[in-house]
């Protein structure tokens, strides 16, 4: 498993973490997900099935801007 920092623009609340971690949470093939609002970053590892790319996006779908 990799394990991969992104930068999340645009949360302001607790919800919004939840948000994200939903958006995240919902891709196959991933161990440890955190979302802090306080260092306005995700933390996620994630299998060989999945990229960064596509975590990205769906941070980005759920209307969050990543970094």
């Amino acid at each position: 498993m990799e394990t991969v920092t992104i930068k999340v623009g645009g949360m302001t609340c607790e919800g919004c973490v939840r948000s994200v971690t939903n958006a995240i949470q919902d891709l196959p093939h991933l161990g440890f997900v955190e979302v802090s609002l306080s260092r306005g970053e995700a933390v996620i590892e994630y299998g060989a099935l999945m990229s960064e790319a596509d975590i990205r996006q769906a941070i980005e779908d759920a209307g969050f801007e990543t970094s």
